[in-house]
């Protein structure tokens, strides 16, 4: 089922889950006191603190959607299929899903690029995940649905509207 509380304990149980790695691993205490030595370590920020960061990108986002005049819908919709970042509507209609990335820097291709087929894919799941609530809760549907993404790259916002299509184009 889906829900906004489910990331929680997802992340309680991937915790749980890389604890009962790194002992398996061998890694042992060297990883719960930050020097770990694998070749898979997080680089530089806690999970927390990125979740942190990717909100405070997220509401700078939806600050300057607002001032396009899109309304805000549902922010951070989860289910098992996928998340989306905010559902705004614009003022034909439109139900507007949004992606929000950021990067620090340009390597594998920046923020635009890390929203790729599978990325894009579990974004129309959690969208048709979110419609059918919405017919089931027998509100009304939309006429046209949306995918735009938000990208911050140095500080810079772009904005991509309709950048990608559940057709592939």
């Amino acid at each position: 089922m889906c829900h906004v509380g489910e990331r929680a304990a997802e992340d309680g149980a991937k915790r749980r889950e890389e604890g009962a790695w790194a002992s398996r691993a061998g890694v042992g205490e060297d990883a719960r006191a930050g020097t770990r030595r694998d070749n898979f370590s997080a680089q530089g920020r806690s999970n927390a603190e990125r979740r942190e960061a990717g909100a405070r990108f997220e509401s700078h986002a939806l600050v300057f959607l607002q001032r396009q005049r899109l309304v805000l819908v549902a922010r951070n919709v989860y289910c098992r299929a996928g998340e989306i970042d905010l559902v705004m509507r614009d003022r034909d209609g439109t139900l507007v899903f949004v992606e929000v990335r950021a990067r620090t820097r340009h390597g594998y291709g920046g923020a635009a690029a890390s929203v790729g087929w599978h990325k894009q894919q579990r974004i129309l799941r959690a969208a048709r995940y979110y419609l059918a609530m919405r017919s089931h809760a027998r509100e009304a549907l939309p006429a046209a649905c949306r995918f735009d993404v938000v990208t911050f790259e140095g500080g810079r916002l772009t904005w991509l509207r309709d950048a990608f299509r559940e057709d592939g184009r």
